[in-house]
Order: C-alpha cells, then sequence, then structure tokens
C-alpha cells in the first residue's frame, strides 16, 4: 500500500485577512497629559481623563490595541487626580477668600 499525500490547493480568488487592524493605542499621549494636568495645567488633566475613559472602552470593545491599557490607565486616573486637586484647591481658595472678607468686615 502506497501511501497518499495531500497536495494543498490554493484557494482562487481575492484573499481576504481574518485579522481585524485595530487602532494604535494611546497610552503615552494619555498619560503624559494626566502628568501635565497634576504638574501645571488641569485642562490637561480633564483632556486625560476623556481620552483615557473612550480609548479604555474601545480597548474593551476590541477595536484598539490593549497593548497600551496600562499606559492609558494611569494617564486616566493622573488626569482624574489633576481635576479632582483643582476643585478642592479651588474650594480651599473659595473658603480663604470668604473667611478673608468676613475678617475684613467685622474689624470695621
Amino acid at each position: 500500500m502506497a501511501e497518499e499525500t495531500q497536495v494543498p490547493v490554493a484557494p482562487i480568488g481575492p484573499q481576504y485577512s481574518t485579522q481585524q487592524t485595530l487602532r494604535p493605542h494611546r497610552g503615552t499621549l494619555i498619560l503624559v497629559l494626566g502628568i501635565l494636568g497634576i504638574v501645571c495645567c488641569f485642562i490637561c488633566g480633564i483632556i486625560a481623563w476623556v481620552m483615557g475613559s473612550n480609548d479604555l472602552k474601545e480597548m474593551a470593545a476590541g477595536r484598539m490595541d490593549p497593548s497600551g491599557q496600562g499606559l492609558t490607565q494611569a494617564g486616566k486616573i493622573c488626569g482624574m487626580v489633576s481635576v479632582i486637586l483643582q476643585i478642592v484647591g479651588f474650594i480651599v481658595w473659595l473658603l480663604f477668600m470668604s473667611l478673608g472678607i468676613a475678617t475684613t468686615m467685622t474689624q470695621r
């Protein structure tokens, strides 16, 4: 008995890739914006928070490269911290201003 060998047959027609192309992650950009939000400008923190949330949703849906998930999460958290610190700082500033005005008014 002779062994039968099968020769693979190449498909005819256009070839379609079954692998979906993913958008590249923006984790580094989001992390840099989050850090800038903490250091100097809270608007960068807002941008990092929004971009990070959107990108994490895209990664969960399978439309974005998930390899930058850690960077994206860290940038989002830095953005959140910067916004929260800015809000707390503004409230403290308002309290000190109102205390200063109240103290000035009572000394007259």
